[in-house]
Parts: structure tokens; sequence; C-alpha cells
């Protein structure tokens, strides 16, 4: 019998124990895998944010919109190297229930913003040359199953037209990827101007404004160029880091990353002093065979490396099978997503996360059983009832 063998029997000695320890292991990896992965999706925006970017928005609320001359105003600020704006649309496509992410935006000087969003040269001069044509991400046009000719009614549950209607006639022009990056592209952009003139109220209006410094060390500076340039102004602007004003925008959804901390963390160290203390339970009701085994020749190092190997097992294959689950539960909420949250899954991050807890899990929980029985004496261990 090698030393393999010998461990997974030690500890499946008592199935049911060993069962309800995975089980409750399984619980709390189920709980880190499901959201660290949904906390990656919902800042995977962060992500696609420059040092050098920066974001000018009402200084009221993002959510206030701000007058389209000040585009213009920006780009003229010294410092500011290129700078674009957008808008929210509120789309849906067909039903209410299909929400299309769009922004309304300048698609030459966004690009230039943005020149890590790529499509073909012919779809990207297409786009330029069109009023009614719109750039589709790859994830959202996967979802709709739209391709370049495609012309559909885009609806938004904000605007509406002057003629009453809340539709606008668009066709894919051009479908954007962002390559080599493992970031969705579930959104859409239209043409500001096809929008702007069909509004029916709130025109010549813009959502907020992106631009590049060029140099991060630049960025407080042009930050506050811009502020005090519209400063007691009727509508004052706020200029912040595109990843502020990104973990801004999904904070309003709560500070997911203090839920996952405070959920996962609770979870783990309940689990911790369970495993912990029915380890430390299981070596003294194993004291006898301990003192066979030593008795037989084995080394307290091996002892030790067998009783922490045990703990160490236990907790892979529980934090494996969490993870398993995680993987199954996330691909159920995707779908039923409709597409919405193009990524979920477990990625390769969160596996690397997870492995490293499973180990340090491991070796905590193991790490004073482990100990008692390399101290443990022949003498103390035969004669113990």
């Amino acid at each position: 019998m090698n030393d393999l063998t010998l461990i997974r029997k030690s500890l499946f000695r008592k199935k049911t124990r060993a069962i309800l320890l995975i089980l409750s292991i399984m619980t709390a990896f189920l709980i880190f895998g499901a959201l660290a992965s949904i906390d990656r999706v919902l800042n995977s925006s962060e992500e696609l944010s420059r040092a050098d970017r920066l974001v000018t928005v009402n200084k009221i609320n993002f959510t206030q919109t701000m007058p389209y001359a000040y585009w213009g105003r920006v780009g003229a600020v010294e410092g500011v190297q290129a700078v674009t704006h957008a808008s929210w649309f509120g789309g849906y496509y067909q039903d209410i229930r299909n929400f299309v992410q769009a922004f309304a935006v300048d698609v030459d000087t966004y690009l230039e913003v943005y020149p890590e969003l790529v499509m073909p040269a012919d779809q990207r001069a297409a786009l330029s040359e069109r009023r009614d044509c719109v750039a589709v991400g790859a994830d959202l046009a996967e979802q709709y199953g739209w391709a370049v000719g495609d012309r559909f009614p885009l609806s938004s549950n904000i605007w509406r037209q002057a003629d009453g209607s809340s539709a606008w006639d668009v066709e894919v022009c051009a479908i954007m990827t962002i390559p080599d990056q493992e970031l969705p592209t579930n959104y859409l952009l239209m043409q500001y101007d096809y929008y702007n003139e069909a509004l029916a109220f709130n025109r010549d209006q813009i959502g907020w404004m992106i631009l590049l410094t060029g140099d991060p060390a630049n960025n407080d500076a042009v930050s506050e160029r811009i502020d005090t340039l519209f400063a007691n102004s009727p509508a004052e602007t706020e200029t912040t880091t595109e990843a502020a004003f990104s973990q801004a925008f999904v904070e309003q959804l709560g500070n997911i990353g203090l839920i996952l901390s405070l959920v996962v963390g609770a979870a783990f160290a309940t689990i911790l002093m369970i495993v912990g203390t029915t380890m430390v339970m299981a070596i003294n009701e194993r004291t006898k065979e301990v003192g066979v085994m030593k008795t037989l020749g084995f080394s307290s190092s091996r002892i030790f490396t067998h009783v922490l190997s045990e703990s160490v097992l236990l907790s892979l294959v529980g934090g494996l099978l969490g993870l398993g689950a995680a993987v199954l539960l996330l691909g159920g909420i995707a779908e039923v997503a409709g597409g919405q949250l193009p990524g979920l899954g477990v990625g390769r991050e969160t596996w690397i996360q997870a492995l490293g807890l499973m180990l340090a899990f491991g070796l905590l929980t193991g790490f004073v059983p482990a100990v008692n029985a390399m101290r443990l004496k022949i003498v103390e261990a035969l004669g113990k009832d």
C-alpha cells in the first residue's frame, strides 16, 4: 500500500463524516466561484480603462446631460489629445424585455478615443458614410443573430421622436471586437446626429465626454482645467479617470466587492472552524493507529505529511466540486440572462485564486492535527483507552 492510498483510506475511514465535510467545503467554493465571477463581469469595464483616459460628466449626477457645445470647448483645452462624447439611449429590440445597451456617439472620434475597438476597414468606412448605420458588438450580434446589412427598428424606453415614435430605423454596418482581451462587446453604437435630429425634446445635449491626455501624469491638471472652464455655469462638470467613472457606475448596483468579501469571508471562517475541529477530533480517534504506524517505522515527519495531506486532499475535493457546481450555476444564469452577461463563467483568474485558497484552507485546517500526531509518543498512544 503506497502513501497516497493510505491517505485516501484514512480520509474516508468514516464516509459520512468525510462526505459532510466535503459538502461544507463545496458550498464555500460554490459561493466564492459564483460571486467572484459575477463581480468580474460587472467590473469588466474597468479592465478596458486606460490610465490616460478621463471622463467628464455633469457635476450633479452622471445621469444629467450637458450642452453639446461643451464637446468642442473641451477639445480646445490644453493637454487634451482627443475627445469624444456619448449619450445613453436606453434601447430595446422588438420587445421591451430585449434590452440593448445602446449609446449615441460621434463614431469617428469615439473610435479614435477607443482604438481597442476593431472592425474591418470596409465596415469602418460604411459606418462613417451612413447616418443610420450602427456598430454592433460581437457578443450582442451573436445574441440577436444580427449580421452586417440587417435592418431593424431600435426602440428607446426614454427618448421619443418628434413624430411620437420611439423607434429609430437602423442598419448594422459594422461588427466590433476587442482582440486579445476577454472583455464583453455587448453594446451598440449609433450615430449621434441621426439620434439627435429626430428627438422630440432634449436636443443638442450629451451624456458624458471621454478624452485622452496622452500621459497619466497630466490627468490632474487637465481635469482641473476642464472643471474650471465650466465652473459657475448652468451645467458644471466633474472630470475623473475612466476607471473611477466605471467603478462609480457599478457601485450604483451596490458594492459588489464588499459583499463578496463579507459573504465569502463568513463562509470560509465558519467552515474553517468546523473542518479544523473535526480534523482534530478525527486524529484523536486514531491515536492508537498513529502509535502503531510509528511502531512499524513511520517517522514523525512522514506522519505529519500524511495528516496534512489528508486535510489538503479534503479541501481540494470539496473545492473542485464547488467550482464545478459554480460553472453549472453560472451557465444557467447566463442562459436565462439571454446574453446580457457575456463572459459570465468561472474564469482562469478565479480558478487560480480558488486553487490557492484550497491549498491554504487545507494547510490551515490540517496543521494543528498534523503537529499533534507528529508529537504523539508511542507509549502514550498505545496506552490510551
